[in-house]
Order: structure tokens, then C-alpha cells, then sequence
């Protein structure tokens, strides 16, 4: 199972946001390219990055500090937040971004999802958030009433490379992830999926692993505040 690391950009800083509301985030780096490198120097595999002003704007806002970030590292990052049409998915694919995730766009306009899986296979996720099982989109401002499970089976035979699965409630809550929710989205679909949310000890991240349907886990606060040391979990979860 692989880890990403989490780097969220909100103003240009590296943040935490408590269950996603913007206005509780924590700042825990104020260059967040030398976090990335220090996610790269510990052994990460990926990085995972969110333009958290983008998901709200609707276009790239942290665009500066996410090319900061691919200058500074050689490791493959996704990316995240305001990607809700081609013209942005082939700049940051241009950039240097190996996936680029789409979120609002993948319930606003799934034939984008279709179109951007088919033209840059395998770099091309989905992002799913979810509050009590439904999506919420928009940097979850918005609600909807589509079942995660749903949405997902809609673009089994697109292409995409993954789903990012993030149960808002318990996002930068350090409460441990919905691991029966994501295991039965996993379980549900053939698309790899890809835990998000509350993953905040070596206990979270190898009961996610032992479910054997779960392909990779996003962290962020756990790393920052050190309940998780990312070269420790990285050796556990290792083959």
C-alpha cells in the first residue's frame, strides 16, 4: 500500500484544515517546498498536493508554490483542487503533475472525466468527498445527493487511474479513518482506491493495509504533528 504524504496550500503555506472548513487551518510550513523535499529525503514514493484556495476558486490559485514543489523534488506528485477542465489538466500534466485529480468536475461534468482518462491514461483520479456517504463538492462547501458508491461505478470503464476516497468528518481530525466505509468502496469497484481522511497512527495505516483492498492512504497531520514517523510507516508498509 503506498502513503502519500499530504500537502495542502492554502495562501501559499503548507496547511492543515480541521474536517475542511477554511477558516480552522493550521499553518505548519511556510515553504512548502522544503516540506516537500523532507517528504522526498524520508522516502515517499508520491506526494499528494491540494490548491485548497483552487477547490474554492474553481481555477489554480497555489499554482506558484505547486511549481516550487515539482522544482524542488523528483518524486511524482497528484494534485488537487480548482482542475475542472482540459485546458488546466494539460497545464499542470505540462508542468510536471503525474495525476491530476478531479473532484466538483467529476459530479458537474463526468464526460471531462471520460474525455481527460481517455487523452492521458493513467494520469487522471478522481477525488470523492463524502459526508455521511454522500459527495460533497465545490471544497465541500456544497452537498449532493449521490451515494460515493454510485458515483464510483459510473466511471468503472472510463480509464481513471484512481479514486482518492476522503470522509470529510474525519479530516485533519486525528480520529482514525472510515476504514469500513472505504473498504466497501474499494470492494465495490474494480478502480484502485485510495484512503483519505483522519489516517493519524501506524495502527491506522496497517488496519487500511490489512483490509486488502486498499491501495494507498493519504496523511497529513499525523506527519506534521509526528503521530506518524513517514520513514517508519514507510518501511512497515513496504513488501
Amino acid at each position: 500500500m503506498i502513503l502519500y504524504p499530504a500537502i495542502d496550500l492554502k495562501d501559499g503555506n503548507c496547511v492543515r484544515l480541521l474536517k475542511g472548513e477554511m477558516a480552522d487551518a493550521t499553518v505548519f510550513n511556510d515553504d512548502p517546498a522544503a516540506q516537500a523535499r523532507a517528504f522526498q529525503d524520508a522516502g515517499c514514493d508520491w506526494l499528494h498536493l491540494v490548491d485548497l484556495n483552487g477547490a474554492f476558486e474553481g481555477a489554480p490559485v497555489n499554482g506558484a508554490a505547486v511549481e516550487a514543489i515539482l522544482a524542488a523534488t523528483s518524486v511524482p506528485a497528484q494534485l488537487g483542487g480548482g482542475i475542472r477542465d482540459m485546458g488546466t489538466i494539460e497545464f499542470w500534466l505540462g508542468k510536471g503533475i503525474a495525476r491530476v485529480i478531479l473532484g466538483t468536475a467529476a459530479v458537474e461534468n463526468p464526460a471531462l472525466v471520460r474525455e481527460a482518462a481517455m487523452a492521458f491514461p493513467g494520469k487522471v483520479a478522481v477525488g470523492l468527498d463524502a459526508r455521511e456517504g454522500r459527495v460533497a463538492t465545490r471544497g465541500w462547501a456544497e452537498d449532493t445527493e449521490i451515494s460515493v458508491i454510485d458515483l464510483a461505478r459510473q466511471f468503472e470503464d472510463a480509464g481513471i487511474a484512481a479514486i482518492i476516497y476522503t470522509d470529510i468528518n474525519r479530516d485533519g481530525a486525528m480520529q482514525g479513518p472510515n476504514i469500513e466505509a472505504t473498504a466497501d468502496l474499494a470492494r465495490a469497484t474494480r478502480i484502485p482506491i485510495i484512503a483519505s481522511g483522519g489516517v493519524s497512527s501506524i495502527e491506522d495505516l496497517t488496519q487500511l493495509r490489512d483490509t486488502g483492498v486498499i491501495s494507498g492512504a493519504i496523511s497529513g497531520r499525523a506527519l506534521y504533528d509526528g503521530a506518524i514517523d513517514l520513514r517508519g510507516a514507510l518501511d512497515i508498509l513496504r513488501p
